[in-house]
């Protein structure tokens, strides 16, 4: 047993013998090596910053960012230990979808819940709804009751022509020189679409909030654009008449048929004679309005002005924009909802309407 050569000095010898093989294994047991603490750094990387602490900070992911970005903006802000462990386990687990927004997030956040977070979305710093035939005072009240911004600050923006200007040369298509006409209250009424709006940004501008709405509308109407031209109906004219049929439109309505009524009027030249516009050139809110009302000197006086107001009372959704360009072919020249149902009644003639006013209106008072 003394006389045998011990096996580990036998290799040696052989690998001396041989050079080359003497190298391979070398870089073989230095791969192993390296391939090893590499895989020890990732694996704890991915583990929380800090296990034990579980305050939270809010944490917000611009628009655009790449995960190397992301992971930056994380290991900032002390959330994960190192950014490059971050990224290479979002694109080896094939994450993608990681939405920009603000988040809340604590040190003691794994990956893997870090990334299925923000798959679902951060939380929106301002989230508002503009519901269907808003004015723009009321949706200055709405984003002042849910941000920083006050109802004024906001109405005096979206009135700026320097603001105006920038969305003409963004949104040329859509916003042009007719919304400087000088009888309108405000150039961007009927512009800002009614739709939900979150913004995940804590430092999202007013511009930016404004901007939004106004991409909505932009978006919305390309869609209809050939349509308009071949109406002949300029953006402006269309989100006037689809305001009008806004502001009329109970949910029972048909949108189509009321788009009707005015464009049968519109050719006959008759007066359009919609009480909306008479409130809107009042600025209040009545349930009813009276013969005193109608007297009220102003260009969006539909009853003493023949035609299409200077432009949109409120802002138009899809199916009121849709009605505009594509009315019911009637012979009708009236209309009156029933307020107590929500059921509007057409009629052809005067006789007719007021036959119905009197058997839905009257009666129901009575």
């Amino acid at each position: 047993m003394a006389g045998k050569e011990n096996p580990f000095q036998m290799l040696l010898q052989k690998m001396k013998q041989k050079p080359k093989l003497w190298i391979a294994a070398c870089m073989i047991m230095l791969a192993v090596v390296v391939f090893g603490g590499a895989a020890f750094f990732y694996v704890s990387a991915l583990k929380p910053a800090e296990p034990g602490n579980h305050k939270t900070k809010l944490v917000t992911i611009p628009p655009g960012s790449g995960v190397k970005e992301i992971g930056h903006i994380l290991q900032k802000n002390g959330i994960i230990q190192n950014a490059w462990a971050f990224a290479i386990y979002a694109k080896s687990h094939r994450q993608s979808g990681l939405k920009a927004g603000t988040y809340q997030m604590s040190p003691s956040m794994d990956t893997s819940t870090i990334v299925r977070s923000m798959q679902k979305g951060g939380i929106a710093a301002i989230r508002f709804t503009v519901p269907e035939g808003a004015g723009l005072e009321e949706i200055a009240e709405i984003i002042q009751k849910h941000s920083s911004f006050r109802k004024e600050e906001v109405l005096k923006r979206a009135d700026d022509p320097a603001f105006v200007q920038h969305l003409m040369k963004k949104y040329p298509r859509l916003v042009t020189k007719e919304v400087f006409n000088q009888q309108i209250r405000h150039p961007l009424e009927g512009y800002f679409f009614p739709a939900t709006y979150s913004f995940y940004d804590r430092h999202v501008s007013l511009d930016a909030v404004l901007e939004t709405m106004v991409a909505k509308t932009n978006a919305v109407f390309s869609a209809y654009a050939g349509q308009s031209t071949q109406a002949r109906l300029t953006p402006h004219k269309l989100l006037t008449m689809a305001s009008l049929i806004e502001a009329e439109a109970t949910k029972k309505a048909d949108r189509a048929k009321i788009s009707s009524v005015f464009y049968n009027r519109l050719k006959k030249n008759m007066p359009l004679q919609t009480d909306p516009t008479v409130l809107y050139a009042l600025n209040r809110h009545k349930e009813k309005v009276t013969y005193k009302d109608l007297r009220v000197n102003s260009p969006y006086n539909t009853y003493k002005h023949k035609g299409l107001p200077p432009g949109p009372i409120a802002s138009p959704g899809e199916q009121s924009i849709k009605a505009a360009l594509k009315p019911e072919k009637t012979d009708y020249l009236y209309f009156l909802a029933n307020v107590d149902t929500g059921k509007v009644y057409f009629a052809n003639t005067l006789k007719e309407h007021n036959a119905l006013k009197e058997k839905y209106i009257a009666k129901a008072k009575r």
